[in-house]
């Protein structure tokens, strides 16, 4: 697999490799996000030892991780020896580690700790008394992430204070997605094919030899074979124990109801039941929390909306657990035919509005407007919506924007709407500054493009 950005990561971990003590790194994210492979593109040129610890018991591991361990030190004493304690272990392995200094990963670290919640006062004895006292980096990495943040991050973790850093590994926004691709592809066809796959390399692995986006979506999501088709099922079941209500969660908000007062009628659930639920996907970054971007007190906002964060999984709820019975029946053709029909409003569509949302931030750190933005997201009142709007109360800066997806060029039409819907924008009325920004992935219209060269308070995107 390519590698691709990841610059400030891996600058993370060179400071951290160059530190004159010990260094204790926790890496964490969601499944499939490119932990693993960030770790080996860390490690290729330096002296290290990678252990994966498996689901199997603590004893299981321990005596993996000895074995290793006597492969990487050659020795055939440690190789026969029979051990109990993980401390001895790692006293062979700190010996190893003198004027070079040594990178020891433990990946799925939270396997151990599950399998006997004593290991992490262990591991926090091993660190305090010999490891940060030796010529070591250690990285402890994990893909649940409820898990390793209980583990790891939490005050109540025997290893809390410890670490020396943490990252937290997303997905890779879309100003890199071309980079995985080995020939230019028009912008739309990036667009589509990132509304499917998101930022996470290995779903874009899938995708990124099919020349045809219509049979990558039947064979790579649309069939039971693939292992798409059931992945959500994977992400959430090691996550939570109440796989089910999550998923109801999920199909209700993907299919368009953002309220949690709609979300909880539609589940015959009290509201009050909701919240715990709706945290826990959004620890997982799987959902998000939206109030219109001017909102002064965001958290206590009455006006919050839930949105599916990750593109695949909109994707899935929206078209692929609807229709499992269909797929699974063999009817591909049908299931495909309605999924055309709604495929570029119901969610290329949105999935071009975070995008723009991303470009917006961009620009403003490009200094590319008259203000350096601090929140961007949406505006919405009860009548009305706007796509992309960002402010800073620093520069008294207000700016609007719309995201049109369409197969026509974007006409002056769309340009005088916003300037309408700018009127209802209750901030600071009186002194702001307005900027319009339009973006479209085929062009403007001659007239429109006429406005915006004349205007300082109009951008084409």
């Amino acid at each position: 697999m390519k590698f691709v950005d990841r610059s400030k990561e891996i600058a993370a971990l060179e400071r951290e490799y160059h530190r004159e003590e010990a260094s204790l790194v926790i890496i964490y994210g969601r499944r499939r996000v490119g932990k693993t492979e960030l770790i080996r593109h860390f490690i290729q040129d330096k002296t290290a030892l990678y252990f994966l610890a498996t689901e199997e018991s603590e004893a299981m591991n321990r005596h993996a991780f000895q074995q290793q361990i006597a492969d990487f030190l050659e020795s055939d004493l440690l190789r026969e020896a029979v051990i109990d304690r993980w401390e001895i272990i790692f006293q062979q392995l700190v010996l190893a580690a003198n004027e070079k200094r040594l990178v020891i990963v433990i990946d799925e670290f939270q396997y151990i700790g599950k399998s006997n919640p004593a290991f992490l006062s262990v591991f926090q004895k091993i660190w305090d008394t010999l490891l940060s006292k030796a010529n070591v980096m250690v990285i402890l990495c994990g893909s649940l992430v409820s898990m390793m943040m209980s583990q790891t991050l939490n005050y109540d973790s025997p290893i809390y204070g410890r670490r020396t850093a943490q990252i937290r590994l997303r997905p890779i926004s879309f100003a890199h997605y071309h980079e995985f691709f080995a020939e230019q592809m028009p912008m739309g066809e990036l667009v589509k094919r990132y509304s499917l796959t998101g930022g996470v390399p290995k779903y874009i692995e899938m995708f990124k030899n099919s020349g045809d986006l219509t049979e990558a979506i039947r064979s790579s999501l649309l069939n039971p074979a693939s292992y798409l088709f059931d992945e959500p099922n994977f992400l959430l079941q090691k996550e939570v124990t109440d796989v089910g209500s999550y998923f109801s969660i999920l199909r209700v908000i993907a299919a368009g109801n953002h309220k949690a007062s709609k979300i909880a009628a539609l589940l015959q659930q009290k509201q009050t039941n909701l919240p715990r639920y709706l945290k826990v996907l959004i620890d997982l970054d799987l959902l998000e929390r939206e109030v219109p971007v001017t909102e002064a007190n965001p958290e206590k906002s009455k006006k919050g909306m839930y949105r599916i964060k990750d593109n695949f999984i909109n994707f899935w709820f929206q078209f692929v657990y609807p229709n499992r019975s269909y797929i699974e029946m063999g009817h591909t053709d049908f299931v495909m035919a309605r999924l055309e029909k709604n495929f570029i409003d119901n969610h290329v569509s949105f999935a071009y509005e975070q995008i723009c949302q991303d470009k917006l931030w961009e620009l403003s750190a490009e200094g590319k407007l008259p203000g350096v933005l601090e929140r961007v997201g949406r505006w919405w009142d009860n009548t009305h919506e706007i796509d992309v709007a960002g402010i800073s109360e620093a520069d008294d800066l207000l700016v609007l924007g719309e995201c049109k997806f369409w197969a026509g060029p974007v006409g002056i039409n769309i340009l005088a709407q916003l300037e309408q819907k700018a009127e209802f924008v209750d901030w600071h009325e009186d002194t702001r500054q307005t900027v319009y920004i339009l973006f479209s992935i085929n062009g403007f219209s001659v007239d429109l493009q006429a406005v915006a060269s004349a205007r300082h308070d109009v951008i084409l995107v």
